[in-house]
């Protein structure tokens, strides 16, 4: 195997703000980005690509810190990094002046996330398989000896682990086979609901949905309570009462408030209420589930760690667990998680939409099933439809199903002329606007 031998880290920002993509109570205005990593290799064919995901500003800043972390792999060699990315991983984690500014949240664990990313999608290339066979194809211990178990042994020991992967073991082929045969793994759609949307757009949105085969789409909620009674009278109006309706108030209410808004709105009968209150407010969300049941409570798209998730679990406080594929630490931290999932019996529903998340988590999700979860039930991950075109290897959805990924990697790949366009302060766009701003 070739060695690594350069890195690169691009800030990339979309202009989504201008459009209104990806409006909510919380971020009103977000440009969405990446803070980009490549590996390069000495062999010109072979590569690692990662990201993490943010809004705009900052996201150079995480673009800093992801290349700090990721020149410590130059000159590795590539055969050792991909054999073990477990040790790797325990490696980053463990340098003691980075942990400081954590340890294990914020800016410097999303930046080894996209670190973490690039070699996941560097070892799935060497090995010829999109990640979620990578993964699939691993035995029980490799996957426990990957994941990253400190921290939960009271909840989950490693032999319970093993024993939730050996029993999945044996009907990995027959859930391949159950995915290809279906169509893929199910989804639902949030790109109708952003709050910035108009009525029109709102409704011709709703409908595209309806027509495009989804059975579960999700709108913003929690800038105003008159107007989300609308905004779902709309859309009850659209896609009828027998497909499921979600709302998510990205944290936007305090306890009490988050109780009584979704009482207010629980007529429409939505599936679940997201993000109602601080994603790092466990007792809250506890007591919202009691309150708001038989609507049920899911959150995690900024859950920081797995040891959030442990606690969250043990608290009884979630019916839906939505982990992030660039907020916690990478394949490493979420394979932890959704074994944690199983463990406590809750499903998994992982958060997408941003830049590429749709294009990492359906290989989360495919892995989940096969090899973890074994089920379905319950269970479906999020699309959005914005930005998969600056992608070499873009999901692939169809009548509301993630076709599995077949291409080598992590599906994490941008286009180069995207990266030339879009890199911030300098790429083409951005370089653009400034000429254009100054002019004004």
């Amino acid at each position: 195997m070739p060695f690594i031998d350069a890195v690169e880290a691009h800030d990339i920002r979309f202009p989504t703000s201008l459009s209104m993509d990806g409006s909510d109570a919380m971020n009103k205005d977000g440009d969405y980005s990446a803070a980009y990593i490549v590996l390069r290799t000495e062999d010109p064919e072979l590569s690692g690509f990662g990201f993490t995901f943010t809004i705009g500003r900052g996201n150079d800043i995480v673009t800093a810190t992801a290349l700090q972390r990721a020149v410590q792999l130059i000159g590795r060699d590539v055969d050792t990094v991909v054999n073990d990315p477990g040790a790797l991983y325990r490696e980053l984690q463990s340098d003691s002046q980075m942990r400081w500014l954590g340890p294990e949240k914020g800016v410097v664990h999303i930046a080894l996330a996209a670190v973490m990313n690039a070699v996941w999608d560097l070892a799935a290339r060497a090995a010829r398989k999109p990640l979620w066979r990578l993964l699939c194809d691993m035995t029980p211990e490799q996957l426990v000896d990957a994941a990253d178990l400190r921290y939960l042994s009271d909840a989950l020991t490693r032999e319970e682990a093993l024993a939730i992967l050996r029993a999945q073991e044996p009907g990995r082929a027959g859930r391949v086979a159950e995915l290809e045969a279906r169509g893929g793994y199910p989804c639902y759609t949030t790109s109708a609901g952003w709050l910035g949307y108009s009525d029109d757009k709102l409704r011709r949105l709703l409908q595209e949905a309806v027509d495009s085969g989804y059975r579960h789409v999700k709108l913003k909620v929690g800038a105003d309570l008159p107007e989300d009674r609308r905004r779902l009278a709309i859309a009850r109006e659209v896609i009828g009462w027998d497909a499921k309706l979600m709302i998510d108030a990205n944290q936007v209410w305090d306890v009490p408030e988050a109780i009584e808004w979704v009482g207010a709105l629980a007529e429409f009968k939505p599936h679940w209420i997201e993000e109602p209150t601080s994603p790092d407010d466990i007792l809250g969300h506890a007591a919202i589930r009691r309150a708001v049941a038989p609507i049920g409570v899911a959150t995690g798209e900024h859950g920081m760690n797995r040891v959030l998730f442990k606690q969250l679990l043990q608290a009884e406080a979630i019916d839906y667990l939505q982990l992030d594929s660039a907020r916690l630490a990478s394949v490493n931290e979420i394979i932890a998680v959704y074994l944690l999932a199983a463990k406590f019996g809750v499903p998994v529903c992982p958060h997408a939409g941003g830049v590429g998340l749709c294009e990492l988590v359906q290989h989360l999700s495919v892995f989940d099933f096969v090899a973890v979860s074994a089920s379905l039930d319950d269970r479906v991950t999020e699309y959005v439809d914005h930005l998969h075109e600056h992608f070499t290897d873009p999901c692939d959805v169809r009548d509301g199903n993630y076709v599995l990924p077949a291409k080598p990697g992590y599906s994490a790949e941008m286009h180069q002329t995207s990266i030339d366009r879009y890199s911030f302060p300098d790429g083409g766009y951005w370089s653009s606007r400034t000429r254009s701003d100054a002019e004004d």
